[in-house]
């Protein structure tokens, strides 16, 4: 191991430790950032790795979320709906989505499936029952996505025609949950 790969790994170490710190902490927040330094995790999902550039857990946004995800081949979302709107841009690679935009009955149904690729973008209405899979064998799918009003309730499925009322709700989300604080009640 080279001396310039020792500097970068005690300078990543560094680095992380200095963000963990103050991980959870919107205050000093630099206006600009580079990507490359923002905190990446799998979250417990192989294949996945996903950095939050802008959130409202960890940068105090309220009404949009941005996401940076990557897929490794066959990774994939779980089938799942949310209350948001969500814009995804491809960066690069391919993949499918399986949207089923008649899951407002008792639960989903067949999915209808959309061939995904570079250069494409596409949106999922609110509450409509999809997923994102990289189908591809043979390269990473990266996307950027972006949500509204955050932080995102996530319902899960386990197949398709799982019942709405059978879901499991995830939140706060993977990763909001480190620096996910409940809001003090609003009451008299």
């Amino acid at each position: 191991m080279g001396v310039n790969s020792l500097i970068f790994i005690a300078l990543t170490l560094l680095l992380s430790l200095t963000a963990e710190a103050s991980h959870c902490s919107i205050h000093g927040v630099p206006l600009v950032r580079n990507i490359g330094e923002l905190p990446q995790d799998n979250y417990g999902r192989p294949g996945l790795s996903h950095i939050t550039i802008a959130g409202s857990v960890l940068h105090g946004m309220k009404e949009v979320e941005v996401w940076l995800q990557t897929f490794a081949p066959g990774a994939r979302t779980p089938i799942h709906r949310h209350s948001c709107e969500e814009i995804f841009v491809v960066l690069k690679g391919s993949g499918t989505l399986y949207l089923a935009s008649k899951s407002h009955g008792k639960y989903p149904g067949e999915p209808q499936e959309f061939p995904i690729f570079t250069n494409s973008t596409f949106h999922i209405p609110v509450n409509d029952a999809h997923q994102v899979w990289n189908t591809n064998q043979n390269e990473d799918l990266q996307v950027l996505v972006v949500i509204s009003r955050p932080p995102v309730k996530v319902f899960i499925y386990e197949d398709w025609l799982m019942p709405h009322v059978a879901t499991k709700l995830k939140f706060p989300y993977y990763w909001d949950e480190q620096c996910f604080q409940t809001l003090p009640k609003d009451e008299l």
